[in-house]
């Protein structure tokens, strides 16, 4: 990170939480580390981050993921491209698709559904303003529901959050990710 901020005193539920990471997957991902100047918005980003992405959810957590990969595409983030394009391989067993939808995800192969909720995802990210019922109701010919609505546009609202902050301090992945699923 292009910043140099000194690590807070963290709490312990977060230093359980990085705990946690390297016991799971072996590493603590370096969005966290750069928030752990803060523990209290480490604490908030954690909190919003694991609902978002790991609540329940009529959306699956391959669909979320996807909805990252699109968002961040569209923005060029370097870091979430590569940490959740692992993630598109990790959990669709399908690493071409991840590096497609890294690409453009429209030359992925999806189905009617995806294409819609990436549709109102890019939507979200380039002209959130000219978004009208429409754009929704095409959301619900695909099968959403309105909560799966509000949960595509929370996903695509945060990563484009997200995207900006890892631009703006130059957060860099951990090399883990660039060799994940693969």
């Amino acid at each position: 990170m292009a910043l140099a901020l000194d690590l807070a005193e963290l709490s312990p539920a977060m230093r359980d939480y990085f705990a946690k990471c390297e016991e799971k997957i072996g590493f603590v991902p370096n969005v966290l580390r750069a928030y752990a100047h803060d523990n209290a918005k480490l604490e908030a980003f954690a909190a919003f981050y694991n609902d978002l992405m790991l609540a329940p959810s009529g959306l699956s957590k391959l669909e979320r993921e996807m909805i990252a990969v699109a968002v961040s595409a569209e923005n060029r983030c370097f870091y979430c491209l590569t940490a959740h394009g692992a993630a598109v391989r990790q959990l669709s067993g399908d690493p071409q698709l991840g590096e497609l939808m890294v690409m453009n995800w429209r030359a992925a192969e999806l189905s009617q559904r995806h294409v819609a909720m990436l549709a109102f995802a890019t939507k979200v990210t380039r002209a959130s303003h000219e978004i009208v019922e429409a754009d929704r109701a095409a959301l619900r010919q695909a099968g959403f529901s309105d909560r799966d609505i509000w949960d595509i546009a929370a996903v695509a609202a945060f990563f484009n959050m997200s995207n900006r902050m890892a631009s703006a301090v130059d957060m860099r992945p951990n090399a883990e990710y660039a060799a994940q699923a693969r």
